[in-house]
């Protein structure tokens, strides 16, 4: 399960947005081993095409970096797909490097909805996971859970003390 701050999620829907019809991407970083993401880090699309996503080399390069300076990993790579449902395509199933990343999509296709999802993708298998969405703001123990795709959106509400 991908657990995962709003003001992220909602910094990825924006930058998805905001290159539409592009395709957008980028990573989220967090500490080393924590699988806990908890810095955004929108990147170009150095494609700058509506149906394929590609960081640019350079600026990937000092990403990682920094990362690495930082003690940091991508936890969450993510990328937008403009036209499509939010599901890996072969050619993004045959360039996921990053077999700890949860690869977060969202489709802009609708415009005004969006779809989110999740997946580990390791050795070409593709495997959906939940989106817990947190929010930082209010009580941490209330949370939202989504899984898109053939199940309906779940909501888990959880309380503690009552």
């Amino acid at each position: 399960m991908l657990s995962i701050d709003r003001s992220i999620v909602d910094a990825i829907v924006a930058h998805a947005r905001r290159d539409h019809p592009d395709e957008a991407c980028g990573v989220v970083a967090g500490p080393a081993g924590s699988d806990t993401p908890t810095r955004h880090i929108a990147m170009d699309n150095a494609a700058r095409s509506m149906t394929f996503y590609e960081f640019d080399s350079m600026e990937q390069l000092r990403v990682w970096r920094e990362m690495d300076d930082r003690d940091e990993e991508p936890v969450v790579i993510y990328h937008s797909h403009t036209a499509t449902e939010a599901y890996p395509s072969r050619t993004d199933i045959s360039f996921a490097g990053e077999p700890g990343a949860h690869y977060l999509l969202v489709s802009t296709r609708e415009p005004d909805s969006e779809e989110i999802r999740s997946f580990r993708i390791v050795d070409g298998v593709v495997t959906e996971e939940p989106v817990r969405i947190v929010d930082a703001g209010v009580d941490p123990h209330a949370v939202q859970s989504y899984m898109f795709g053939q199940s309906p959106a779940t909501v888990d509400y959880e309380c503690s003390g009552r």
